[in-house]
């Protein structure tokens, strides 16, 4: 990440996602650069896209795409944009940044896959606690619960920068619309990797990773 250099970089955004996505992609998601196209590959969105400094730095650490892109982070030439776009970065599943898409797109890819009878692969999508202030990411949630869509699991990086919150905490909204929730520390691998890797049958997965407020 210290390769990455230039103003606007959502820094806070970038780092408190950090230790959830090399988790994921270091014990968790079926996906490597050979199988990046394999339809059976598990799927992970990046909602929280307006601070993308850490998931480049984990895709290029895991062979997506080579180191020396990094420097060039947010140039007019580079594919390393201040926001994810799918056709220019080797590894990403959807372009993003506005707050409020990435969880909407996952509840579509689980029934697309469904639909297909790909019942492997698991979606997985990062979005930040303010996203759920959106009403595009509450039906989501709403819906996905009753659905029973059990291979959709969401990482929610809590650091305190959401408007309204919610009673009990945002676990319990989760649970409220039927889903298998969990709070853990954001920065603890091992619980967050417990966490990940919870059963959770016949229903959709949320685990809330607490790290450090935003400044």
């Amino acid at each position: 990440m210290s390769l990455m250099t230039g103003d606007e970089k959502h820094g806070p955004a970038a780092t408190s996602t950090l230790d959830a996505l090399w988790v994921l992609y270091d014990r968790v998601l079926r996906v490597t650069p050979d199988t990046a196209e394999d339809p059976g590959r598990d799927r992970f969105l990046l909602s929280k896209g307006h601070g993308p400094m850490a998931y480049y730095a984990v895709l290029a650490a895991k062979g997506f795409f080579g180191e020396e892109l990094l420097p060039g982070f947010g140039a007019y030439d580079s594919p390393l944009g201040h926001h994810p776009d799918r056709l220019l970065v080797p590894g990403a599943e959807i372009g993003s940044g506005s707050l409020g898409h990435g969880l909407p797109l996952a509840v579509g890819t689980a029934l697309g896959l469904r639909a297909q009878g790909l019942t492997e692969p698991a979606v997985w999508v990062l979005v930040g606690d303010a996203e759920l202030d959106e009403g595009s990411n509450h039906e989501a949630l709403a819906y996905a619960g009753p659905a029973g869509l059990d291979r959709l699991n969401v990482v929610v990086i809590d650091n305190s920068s959401a408007t309204h919150g919610w009673p009990g905490g945002i676990a319990s909204r989760f649970e409220a619309a039927g889903w298998s929730a969990e709070t853990v520390d954001g920065r603890d691998h091992e619980a967050l990797y417990a966490a990940f890797s919870a059963p959770h049958p016949g229903r959709p997965r949320a685990v809330v990773a607490r790290v450090e407020p935003r400044r």
